[in-house]
């Protein structure tokens, strides 16, 4: 049984189960008639486990799990029997005519499974016209004629041909013309006529069921282009966009389901999730995943990837982790992705603005997203071979998914931006644990002005971010205050409402503070410079401390000047080397 599975927009699916091979007659072999389709179809599929088979843009040579498909077509004596009946129909009445079988015939025959359901298209006439050929024959050859059903065509059911249909050797056939659309101007019901084979391939359901056996030829015609290496790969697509597909026939979507109903049994199944750990490389599991979180739908794949029991396969986690992973990291995880998601899309795209220097906006989406997803386990930590304390998070990006290492630390860096965030907008939101702030800027050299501590704090942390601030504080702003109860998840709208409300008003006060862009600020006095006024020949970390002094100086004196920042300096030393003086006597 080939295994199918409905799920939301963009990507594709796979079949995934072995099939049988059965034997009957002689093999018909095939070739393929590869016709150029000008756009890739986004399909209404989209698959949160697309890593189980290849696809396209993968590296060469790498490990690819496909659909055993037939080389040939092997026909039973009694579809032999039929078919040369109807050549026979033909070539009496000179007729000329084309026929194909269509459809899910010829997808099951290629996967070794025989099928009764012969539903043939014809190249020159209406299926009707065909079976009263088909009677008259009969009655030439002085055998019984067969009664022929008529479906008429009903545009306004999403029924657009008329459809005849009778019994040859005791089997039922159906006939039905090729078909083609027409709309007018102005006009929302097509005018449907007789088309070619290429423009009735592309208006079937899926690709692997748009494939023809010609009758005439005995070959098997791929006019989609895409129909065979889809089957071969157990991809699911629509020749077409998938809004049109359905909008054709809208009982496709039904169709659908029937199809999906056996995938999430055989994609939950232990040995596929086994398989799909050992034998897939890493950086398909990997490319395959950010393909997901760059889509238009990744929350509902990585609902997929959860409900599927894949979570922990495909973001595999390393031993020995303090603290240990919980079973239910998995919905955690999925649960601040879908918050996220939607309080991005109530605040809007300026979430993924960072200025002309950060990475466009669909990459901080990305980096936002991926955040998001692994805030539960932002905590944890595990130790490498160098018995180095490394966050999960970044062996995850690194090791599981072998993405970029400049993702991971972007990743990491958010998260411990996103803690220092939760300060911050405490901070700003009120004037409570001003002054405990304060003692921790200041120092014997430096006091911060109360009124200015807001923007030295906040201009510490957007250096260290830089770009992704605006990421950073969206995370903060998604996790603290902590959720206490169900009825307090970030995704209950007044909660959301007031999540938004707190984000755009840390923004605000950030931009109010002219600190967009702090990270560009360059030093007043380079460490050569300090070393002068220190009066010291090298440089170690008591230069370290000055340059980290010398950042809060700037950020709480924003218009001053290199000489007022030198007096500063060396008026702090002079106060050093008194102090040192009194010490010792």
């Amino acid at each position: 049984m080939s295994l199918r599975l409905l799920l939301p927009p963009r990507g594709s699916l796979l079949l995934l189960s072995p099939l049988r091979r059965r034997h009957t007659s002689r093999p018909l072999h095939f070739r393929t008639t590869a016709a150029g389709v000008p756009h890739r179809a986004s399909s209404f599929f989209s698959i949160p486990i697309r890593a189980f088979t290849g696809v396209s843009g993968m590296a060469a040579g790498t490990h690819q799990r496909s659909v055993e498909v037939r080389e040939s077509v092997e026909l039973t004596e009694e579809e032999e029997r039929i078919f040369a009946r109807l050549l026979d129909v033909v070539r009496h009445f000179g007729l000329g005519t084309q026929l194909r079988v269509a459809g899910g015939w010829v997808r099951d025959k290629l996967l070794g499974k025989d099928s009764a359901d012969i539903d043939i298209a014809l190249d020159n006439m209406t299926g009707q016209n065909f079976c009263e050929r088909v009677n008259e024959y009969s009655k030439f050859m002085g055998e019984e004629q067969k009664g022929i059903g008529v479906i008429q065509c009903n545009p306004d059911q999403s029924k657009h041909l008329e459809t005849a249909r009778m019994l040859i050797y005791d089997i039922w056939i159906d006939f039905v013309n090729l078909r083609s659309e027409k709309y007018a101007e102005n006009s929302r019901i097509p005018t449907v006529e007789i088309g070619t084979a290429k423009e009735d391939a592309l208006r079937r359901d899926l690709t692997i069921n748009s494939l023809f056996f010609n009758i005439n030829t005995k070959l098997v015609e791929d006019l989609t282009g895409r129909g065979l290496e889809d089957l071969k790969k157990g991809l699911i697509d629509t020749p077409l966009p998938a809004k049109s597909t359905f909008l054709d026939d809208p009982l496709r979507v039904l169709r659908a389901i029937r199809f999906a109903v056996d995938l999430k049994e055989a994609a939950s199944d232990e040995k596929v999730k086994s398989e799909l750990g050992s034998k897939i490389s890493r950086e398909r599991i990997g490319h395959e995943v950010d393909l997901m979180m760059s889509d238009k739908h990744p929350v509902n794949a990585m609902r997929y990837i959860r409900d599927l029991g894949l979570f922990y396969v495909v973001f595999a986690f390393p031993e020995k982790l303090g603290p240990p992973v919980f079973d239910k990291h998995d919905w955690l995880c999925v649960s601040h992705l879908e918050a996220a998601w939607n309080l991005a899309h109530s605040i809007g795209r300026s979430v993924f603005s960072g200025g002309s220097d950060s990475k466009s906006q669909d990459e901080q989406q990305r980096l936002c997203l991926y955040s998001a997803l692994f805030t539960p386990v932002r905590n944890m930590f595990y130790m490498d071979k160098k018995s180095k304390k490394v966050p999960v998070v970044s062996y995850i990006i690194r090791d599981s998914l072998k993405l970029k290492a400049s993702d991971a630390d972007t990743i990491v860096n958010i998260h411990v931006a996103s803690e220092k965030f939760a300060e911050l907008i405490l901070l700003l939101e009120s004037n409570e644990n001003l002054e405990t702030l304060k003692e921790k800027l200041d120092d014997e050299y430096l006091e911060i002005p109360t009124d200015l501590v807001k923007r030295v704090f906040a201009g510490i942390i957007l250096r260290e971010i830089k770009g992704f601030w605006r990421l950073a504080l969206f995370i903060s702003t998604l996790v603290y205050p902590e959720v206490g109860n169900a009825s307090d998840s970030p995704g209950e709208q007044d909660e959301l409402d007031k999540r938004k409300e707190r984000y755009n008003s840390v923004e605000r006060s950030i931009t109010d503070l002219d600190l967009d862009g702090v990270w560009k600020m360059k030093p007043l006095l380079d460490g050569k410079a300090i070393m002068g006024i220190m009066q010291v020949k090298s440089g170690g970390p008591l230069i370290g401390k000055w340059q980290q002094r010398l950042v809060k100086w700037q950020l709480a004196h924003p218009e001053g000047t290199m000489e007022e920042c030198m007096e500063w300096m060396k008026q702090s030393e002079q106060q050093s080397k008194r102090q040192k003086i009194e010490c010792r006597s």
